[in-house]
């Protein structure tokens, strides 16, 4: 798969469209999970994506350290259900952390990950950090990778 490292400005309406359509699919319907996902923090990062047959089935967002937290920050992590089954979400995590790496110049990145992701996060080299928390009705935990 292909990504793509686009700053909101880049973006043009379809990608956006297509972008704000899978994290609805995924975080609002797929999650049960009302919440408040145009959080004005989307104009202040770098979009990272995926396309499948010119549909968007991977998406990040990447901010650069003080932009959401202290480090450098990955957020809004999805990939479309039926495309997790061949790995994207690795592919999408190492993206992000590269993209992390040639735009900001940094290695320290701090997540806010789902608890049900902990083992994930880890195999890509980040540790918890902290207690478990709740995000929006839904459990979290604070990781970092150095």
């Amino acid at each position: 798969m292909n990504f793509i490292t686009k700053s909101f400005s880049e973006l043009n309406t379809t990608e956006l469209y297509k972008i704000l359509q899978l994290r609805s699919e995924i975080f609002v319907v797929e999650q049960n999970c009302v919440y408040q996902d145009l959080d004005f923090k989307d104009q202040k990062s770098l979009h990272i994506f995926g396309l499948k047959n010119d549909k968007i089935v991977a998406y990040t967002r990447i901010f650069k350290p003080g932009g959401y937290f202290k480090n450098s920050s990955i957020g809004r992590v999805v990939v479309a259900t039926e495309e997790r089954k061949y790995g994207f979400g690795h592919d999408l995590i190492k993206a992000s952390i590269e993209a992390i790496k040639t735009h900001f110049k940094v290695t320290k990145i701090t997540i806010s990950a789902q608890v049900y992701l902990q083992k994930f996060y880890e195999s890509h080299g980040f540790i918890k950090v902290g207690e478990d928390y709740l995000e929006d009705g839904i459990p979290h935990i604070r990781m970092n990778k150095n």
